[in-house]
């Protein structure tokens, strides 16, 4: 197996299980109950599984939809610090196979910001996980440039993790098996992705730095696309949309063991702009870690998946 670094693995601290069950209320209790017990365990199980796909080290980050729906902005703001502390304390008990994402409270940016800063500068996380929208606001909104400038500065990583969208689209209505991760939440994400593009987020900011998984939502697929409707409806951007997608998001493999879409997203974005994960526990961490030592690549891109890329954009040795 070749080593590797893993971007999309998740955990839950006890204090943040209210906000993850009303998200599995459908799904059976025997699966929702291994879930819960998988997403809390930092233990042997945990380093068991990285072991089956030759995970070196995990970045974790909590699993949605944490405090993005808590609707009281102090609440949501000591639950994010207290959920990151946690999380620090159990990545220093096992130094080199853990690493960290950070919780954000994104109902103030300005809290949202400074709590960034403290688990880059003083938990050594290697930037923050965000699931979605919060509370009906997205990421491109005015109202979030105090995050976006302390981000661009810090030159840190914001992975977008799927989350439900506001409203359910009409098209899905009555079809329970698009929803959610088979479909909506792809859509979801790849669309709060691109009102940050063509919103002009990485224009104004062009040292910000986003991250998507699942081998980026479908856009790699779609770049000339973007492009040419970008010019047939007079978006106002100085580069093509296109350009800020390479420039400033990378994907990873989180939920993709197919060698289609992997290949699509090398071509696309570049060898050094996909980095592996493996979804841990929604995912089965073997079968992805086994997919990507099989799948036809040249070996220095192999590994640059698996590990080099994330060495190098995410700082981790």
């Amino acid at each position: 197996m070749v080593p590797k670094i893993a971007l999309e693995e998740h955990a839950l601290c006890p204090s943040l299980t209210e906000y993850w069950h009303p998200t599995v209320a459908d799904v059976p209790a025997v699966v929702r109950d291994r879930l819960l017990d998988a997403l809390t365990d930092f233990g042997d199980r945990r380093i068991a599984s990285m072991d089956r796909a030759g995970v070196e080290t995990a970045v974790i980050g909590i699993a949605g939809p944490g405090v993005q729906v808590e609707t009281d902005t102090k609440r949501a703001i000591a639950k994010a610090k207290a959920s990151n502390d946690f999380l620090a304390a159990e990545v220093a008990k096992k130094p080199g196979r853990y690493a960290g994402f950070g919780h954000m409270p994104m109902q103030d940016a300005t809290a949202a910001a400074d709590e960034l800063q403290r688990c880059v500068e003083e938990l050594k996380f290697c930037g923050a996980m965000i699931n979605g929208q919060t509370l009906g606001r997205y990421l491109d909104d005015p109202a979030y440039a105090p995050f976006w400038e302390r981000a661009a500065a810090l030159k840190t990583w914001i992975y977008l993790h799927p989350a439900d969208p506001v409203a359910t689209m009409p098209a899905l209505e009555g079809t329970y098996g698009l929803k959610r991760a088979t479909w909506e939440w792809g859509v979801e994400t790849g669309t709060h992705a691109l009102r940050l593009v063509f919103g002009g987020v990485f224009d104004r900011y062009p040292d910000a730095r986003l991250m998507l998984g699942h081998l980026g939502e479908t856009l790699p697929y779609l770049l000339w696309r973007f492009d040419s409707r970008a010019q047939l409806y007079g978006v106002k951007l100085p580069q093509p949309p296109s350009f800020y997608i390479k420039r400033n998001i990378a994907v990873t493999t989180s939920g993709m063991s197919s060698a289609e879409p992997l290949n699509c997203a090398l071509a696309a974005l570049g060898n050094d702009r996909v980095c592996f994960a493996s979804d841990h526990p929604f995912e089965d961490a073997g079968e992805a870690g086994h997919f990507l030592d099989g799948v036809a690549l040249p070996e220095e891109v192999r590994r640059a998946v698996a590990s080099a890329n994330a060495k190098t954009l995410l700082g981790l040795a």
